[in-house]
């Protein structure tokens, strides 16, 4: 009984990020909350930073296991929409990335140091989305505050540089725009749905991609 509870929970995870559970967007269906934007800000111990790359789930579940992140904010950015939803910025359109804000300790780990490890956890070399999320809002980014925006560049210019990867980097640096969080059930989804989002993200193929480029680390 057990085993085939399992099988079809599998069967029922998603194929591409986002694509949650009916449970969860039926609940979110009768949520009128309106999402604000955040803006980046540091303050004492305590510094943003915005990365888009790809899934934002795997973002919020790579960067939450760095020593000085606080925590990562599944979300969406780049784009003209206010107050955007899931179904609008997936079905393209409003120039949105799925991106996930930083909160850290930056003196524990510095932005430099941020940026380091969001390299080696994408592809920076493909244009067109990340893994087997395709399209415009699966694109990788860096959103940059004016005080990080020249750290931003010269590392991209490093990496380039280095002869690390086999073609050009086409991550671009923009500057940083208003943040809008995502719905509550994108919100620590590897938490919440450690089965589904294993799955999604095995079936996905990020970490062989990764491992691929940057090896083992």
């Amino acid at each position: 009984m057990k085993k085939y509870i399992l099988v079809i929970a599998l069967y029922s995870a998603v194929a591409a990020c986002g694509q949650s559970s009916v449970q969860a967007q039926s609940q979110t269906q009768n949520q009128t909350t309106v999402k604000m934007p955040d803006a980046p800000k540091a303050q004492g111990t305590r510094a943003e930073a915005i990365f888009a790359g790809g899934c934002f789930w795997c973002i919020e579940s790579d960067f939450e296991k760095l020593p000085g992140v606080y925590e990562a904010i599944s979300g969406y950015t780049g784009g003209h929409a206010a107050n955007p939803t899931y179904k609008q910025v997936s079905h393209g359109g409003t120039g949105h990335y799925e991106a996930a804000k930083i909160i850290y300790d930056p003196k524990v780990v510095s932005y430099s140091e941020l940026l380091e490890y969001f390299w080696i956890h994408v592809d920076p070399m493909d244009a067109g989305g990340q893994f087997c999320d395709r399209g415009q809002p699966y694109e990788t980014a860096i959103f940059a505050s004016e005080e990080q925006l020249e750290t931003a560049r010269a590392s991209k210019a490093s990496l380039q540089k280095s002869g690390r990867l086999e073609s050009d980097v086409v991550t671009p640096i923009l500057e940083a725009q208003p943040f809008y969080r995502a719905e509550k059930y994108h919100q620590d989804y590897y938490k919440k749905n450690p089965v589904r989002y294993k799955y999604y993200r095995t079936r996905c193929g990020r970490d062989k991609r990764v491992k691929k480029i940057w090896g083992a680390h």
